[in-house]
């Protein structure tokens, strides 16, 4: 009788670690998928078009969703479409370039960036370079962004007066130089607890070779109101076809 009495209460101890031990194991396996769907969910699939105000991004916008010319305005919101490349989807977000809306949409869809194009005026450049050099440094410095992929799309390319890639590139370089100086010196004079985010190696002048992230350059003219096609932005078409 001791012997049957016992051996029920091991079968039922075993039976209870074995619900218990399916327990954990059902709630660890939950916790795996949840943080997979999570991670794929937090890399998304759109592509963030920032740059100043009157840069050309929400026309660019248009000839990517439209494949022709398209009369656009200023933003002060976002433009969000789906295109296809290479038979996955790419949800494009304009975002506004003034300066009092574009942190904040920025932020709204940060978390889901699969790409950035910045996107220059390259006819004003020189006399924005400052603007353009500061707005950068700041998406390049947020951890959304980092080791993601990102272009620089040198718009206005058919207007005469529009600086060419590599003056563009050496320019915007000495720029974030002295930015990245500018901003470190700073940082010590009000708060040294500030931790900063220095863009490039220590000791050595800015160069977007030493950025971890992925950092191209293109050019572009979406102002073209005889084109249908879209040979104007077809580097931009060729970077997309490279990340998704």
């Amino acid at each position: 009788m001791e012997k049957h009495v016992k051996s029920l209460t091991d079968h039922n101890i075993n039976s209870q670690f074995m619900a218990v031990l399916a327990a954990v194991i059902a709630i660890i396996v939950t916790i795996v998928l949840f943080a997979i769907w999570n991670r794929k969910r937090s890399i998304g699939n759109n592509i963030l078009l920032t740059g100043l105000s009157d840069a050309g991004k929400t026309l660019i916008y248009a000839r990517l969703l439209c494949s022709k010319f398209v009369k656009t305005h200023t933003s002060v919101k976002e433009n969000i479409g789906d295109i296809i490349i290479n038979n996955h989807s790419l949800k494009i977000v304009d975002i506004p370039g003034h300066e009092c809306l574009r942190y904040k949409v920025f932020d709204q869809f940060k978390l889901s960036t699969k790409g950035l194009v910045y996107v220059i005026d390259s006819v004003t450049f020189q006399k924005d370079i400052r603007d353009v050099a500061e707005f950068l440094y700041n998406l390049l410095s947020d951890s959304a962004i980092q080791k993601k992929p990102v272009l620089i799309l040198c718009n206005k390319q058919d207007q005469t007066m529009a600086k060419g890639i590599t003056v563009i590139k050496t320019l915007l370089e000495k720029e974030m130089n002295l930015l990245r100086t500018t901003k470190a010196n700073q940082l010590e004079a009000t708060d040294a607890s500030i931790t900063n985010v220095f863009l490039g190696k220590q000791e050595k002048d800015f160069d977007f070779s030493h950025l971890d992230t992925n950092i191209e350059f293109a050019e572009c003219s979406a102002y073209n109101k005889d084109s249908e096609i879209s040979a104007d932005i077809e580097q931009l078409n060729n970077w997309l076809k490279k990340i998704v």
